[in-house]
C-alpha cells in the first residue's frame, strides 16, 4: 500500500472524468493524462519524468502529436510543486482532480500514509497539512472542483485542527504534571 498506488490513480481516473465532463474537457485527452500522471515517483520532479515517460508510451502507440503533447502539458502542470501552470482545460482538470484526492478523509489517510513512507512523525505531517493540504481548495480552476472540495477542505480543516488541539492538550497536561512534580521537591 502506497499513498499513490494504483487506487489514488483510480481515484483521479474517476474525478477527471466527472470534472471533464461537467466542464465540458476532451475526454481522451483528460482520462489517458489520469492514467499516465502518476508514472514514476521516486525523482525530483515525478511531474516531469512522468510526462516523459508518457510521451514515450504514447508514441509507440502510434498516438498523434497534438494529442501527446496534450497528454504530457496536463501530467507535468498537474504537481503541486512542479511549479508549471496548466494552460488547457484539460490540466486543469487533471491539476484538479489530483488535489481533490489530496484534501477530505482520503487525502488525510494519504498524508499520513506518504509520512510513514518518509519516517515522518504526526508533527511533519502537520507541517504538510500548513505548507499544502490546507491551501489547495484555493488552487482549484474548474467551478466543479471547488464545490467538491466545499466538504472535503471543511473535513481537513477540522481534523487539522482537532489534531492540534489533542497535542497541544497532551502538552498542557504534562506541563502541569511537571510542574505538580517539580514542586513537590521543594
Amino acid at each position: 500500500m502506497s499513498s499513490h498506488d494504483e487506487k489514488h490513480v483510480e481515484r483521479v481516473v474517476r474525478l477527471a472524468k466527472f470534472i471533464a465532463k461537467k466542464e465540458g474537457a476532451d475526454l481522451d485527452v483528460v482520462l489517458t493524462a489520469a492514467r499516465l500522471h502518476d508514472l514514476v515517483r521516486d525523482c525530483k520532479n515525478h511531474a516531469i519524468e512522468s510526462a516523459e515517460r508518457a510521451r514515450e508510451i504514447l508514441k509507440e502507440m502510434g498516438r498523434e502529436k497534438e494529442f501527446i503533447e496534450a497528454v504530457v502539458h496536463a501530467i507535468e502542470s498537474h504537481s503541486f510543486s512542479s511549479g508549471i501552470e496548466p494552460r488547457t482545460l484539460e490540466a486543469k482538470v487533471i491539476s484538479d482532480a489530483d488535489k481533490l484526492d489530496a484534501i477530505g478523509a482520503i487525502g488525510v489517510a494519504r498524508a499520513f500514509l506518504y509520512s510513514g513512507e518518509r519516517g515522518r512523525g504526526i508533527e511533519e505531517t502537520l507541517k504538510h497539512f500548513e505548507e499544502k493540504l490546507l491551501k489547495l481548495k484555493d488552487l482549484l480552476y474548474t467551478e466543479t472542483a471547488r464545490n467538491l472540495a466545499e466538504e472535503r477542505h471543511e473535513f481537513l480543516r477540522l481534523f487539522y485542527e482537532q489534531i492540534k488541539k489533542e497535542l497541544h492538550q497532551l502538552e498542557t497536561e504534562e506541563n502541569t504534571e511537571s510542574n505538580v512534580s517539580d514542586d513537590k521537591h521543594y
